[in-house]
């Protein structure tokens, strides 16, 4: 049996910009994405702590260094600049896997650096 289960988090993460007119997803700066394991085209889900939307999207690399957190198309209706928001990744485990196993989680500051 495999059992789904939180892999990554990045926890409270501060959107910076929104861009309706793009295809859609969700841009986080590679430096953060490098810290939890998430990589390009990766699902992820978002749970903004501002108005409570949870939604499902896909991950595009920002630029290295940036803080960049970027709702594009669709999502950018499901938060504003300046709120807080979770991103989530799951994966499927093994029994076996799931023993000693620990995700990696990441806290942001409000200019989403890591702080734990």
């Amino acid at each position: 049996m495999l059992r789904s289960m939180l892999r990554a988090k990045i926890h409270q993460a501060t959107i910076t910009d929104a861009n309706i007119e793009y295809e859609g997803s969700l841009t986080v700066d590679e430096d953060l994405l490098d810290a939890v394991g998430i990589i390009q085209f990766e699902q992820v889900k978002i749970s903004n702590l501002n108005n409570g939307e949870r939604f499902e999207t896909y991950i595009i690399p920002g630029k290295r260094g940036s803080g960049k957190i970027c709702l594009n198309g669709a999502a950018a209706r499901k938060g504003l600049k300046g709120d807080r928001i979770i991103i989530f990744s799951y994966g499927y485990y093994t029994e076996d896997e799931i023993e000693g196993f620990a995700p990696k989680i990441i806290r942001l500051d409000e200019n989403n650096n890591i702080i734990k």
